[in-house]
C-alpha cells in the first residue's frame, strides 16, 4: 500500500500559481488555517514583512518574511493572504495600509 506524503503548508502573501496544474481555491477562517497548519507544519514563502507580521499575529506563532522561488506539490495546501483590493503598482504596504485595505484568507490545493 502506498504512503501518502505529507507537506508542510505553504503560506502566500497573494494567489500565486506556482507551476502548472488544477488547482481548488476557497475561502477559510482563521481556525481552520491553524488546525492545517498545526497538524502539518508550514513553510513560509511570504514576501512582505508586514504580511509576515500579520499572519504571525493572525496564527500566533512566527511566521518569517522569506522571499522563495517555491513549486507547491500535487497534494499540498497552501494558505493565501488576500488584500481586498489590488494596491497601485509598486506599491510597498505597511500593517497599517494593509489593515486599511482588508484582506481574507483562502486554502488553495494543488489537485494535479
Amino acid at each position: 500500500m502506498k504512503e501518502e506524503k505529507k507537506f508542510p503548508v505553504a503560506l502566500f502573501n497573494g494567489a500565486v500559481v506556482t507551476t502548472n496544474g488544477l488547482y481548488l481555491v476557497k475561502d477559510i477562517g482563521v481556525n481552520e488555517a491553524k488546525s492545517y497548519i498545526k497538524d502539518n507544519g508550514y513553510i513560509s514563502a511570504i514576501g512582505h514583512e508586514a504580511t509576515a507580521e500579520i499572519m504571525s499575529e493572525l496564527f500566533k506563532i512566527h511566521i518569517p518574511m522569506n522571499r522563495i522561488q517555491f513549486y507547491q506539490e500535487v497534494g499540498q495546501l497552501a494558505i493565501v493572504f488576500k488584500l481586498n483590493n489590488r494596491p497601485p503598482e509598486g506599491a510597498i504596504l505597511n500593517r497599517g495600509e494593509i489593515e486599511d485595505i482588508g484582506y481574507s484568507l483562502k486554502l488553495m490545493e494543488r489537485l494535479e
